[in-house]
């Protein structure tokens, strides 16, 4: 894929420990072979990456950084600011009191300066701030926002770019196709750049189904974002095939509903008839992605294959999903080859 796509864009793929670690070498040979991106799943997130506050873990970041820098891949940071994942002690004194606004900034630049600058010029974009927003484009009431205002994301943004001028900074997070909830993202862009913040990308979880949302709407949303002077990037692309038990998708690691035969119709395998509603569902995407390769960067896959999707256990535990290009044995499915042939027609 890294070689149809590279007149495109970057093809990336989110890794798990295990992969950090090169634990299975047909997975890395995959990797490897097929992208040129790579995210950490969740081991650059705060609770692994900054535990406690005078101590940082660097190990598998580490090891992220070699994996790519052996196989001239480019690296994304995976993230700085997020409400979720986080270690205990983030807004608490030592009291166990409720943090103020200059003491959250206080650990802001500390958390961001030590670890952009622990990889200067080694990882070239960061997701610095993750999900900030709420579905109708106001501010989520995070901790961060509670005691900081919107001021926390120029803070995270100006320290990020003071750890490392060079890097690529973005603000990464889910549904942004949804009208309301891009208008926010964009109000975010708008924000920064007039207050001369850098800001180069918009990142879109694409945790996206075999209808929804339609490529109208997605195109909608590349325009609209190109047309703030950032760059647009997919950066959690996976298609589930299953029934939503909801009206809206989601990616709030929150929710959870319980299974049933209904909610997890193809337990042993997918039939042939829904991997081709899968390969066309790809190929519809790609070939949008293509003709406006000019404002797209990166497009990142969120696991390597279908047996690590996390779409498995998401908003259900216990479902089988298919959600990749891969299937359960790395073989590549008919979505795959839709997809390199929206680059070869």
């Amino acid at each position: 894929m890294k070689e149809a796509f590279k007149d495109k864009f970057l093809m990336g793929v989110a890794i798990n420990r295990s992969q950090i670690n090169q634990a299975n070498k047909e997975e890395i040979d995959l990797i490897t072979s097929q992208f040129n991106a790579l995210t950490a799943e969740n081991d650059m997130k705060w609770m692994y990456l900054h535990p406690k506050q005078d101590e940082f873990n660097f190990e598998q970041a580490d090891k992220l950084v070699e994996l790519a820098a052996e196989n001239d891949m480019f690296v994304v940071g995976h993230t700085l600011v997020w409400h979720s994942q986080l270690a205990p002690w983030v807004f608490k004194t030592a009291e166990g009191d409720t943090i103020d606004d200059a003491e959250l900034t206080n650990r802001l630049k500390n958390h961001i300066s030590t670890i952009v600058g622990k990889y200067k010029g080694k990882i070239e974009g960061w997701d610095v701030v993750n999900e900030a927003l709420a579905e109708d484009g106001s501010y989520r009431k995070s901790a961060f926002f509670k005691i900081g205002g919107e001021g926390f994301i120029e803070n995270a943004f100006r320290f990020a770019h003071e750890a490392d001028p060079e890097a690529e900074l973005y603000y990464n997070d889910y549904n942004l196709i949804n009208a309301d909830k891009r208008d926010g993202a964009i109000r975010i862009v708008k924000n920064l750049k007039s207050k001369g913040i850098k800001i180069d990308g918009v990142g879109v979880q694409a945790h996206w189904s075999l209808n929804e949302p339609s490529i109208e709407e997605i195109e909608t949303a590349i325009e609209m974002y190109a047309a703030t002077g950032v760059k647009v990037m997919f950066t959690e692309l996976d298609i589930t095939v299953l029934p939503s038990p909801w009206e809206k998708s989601t990616a709030d690691i929150s929710t959870r509903f319980e299974n049933s035969p209904t909610m997890n119709p193809y337990p042993e395998s997918l039939p042939d008839s829904v991997q081709t509603q899968l390969a066309n569902r790809y190929a519809d995407i790609f070939e949008l992605f293509n003709k406006h390769s000019d404002k797209i960067s990166r497009v990142t896959f969120w696991g390597l294959h279908d047996g690590l999707s996390w779409k498995n256990n998401f908003p259900i535990r216990g479902r089988t999903d298919y959600t990749l290009l891969f299937d359960r044995n790395m073989k590549p499915k008919k979505a795959y080859l839709a997809v390199i042939q929206t680059v070869e027609d």
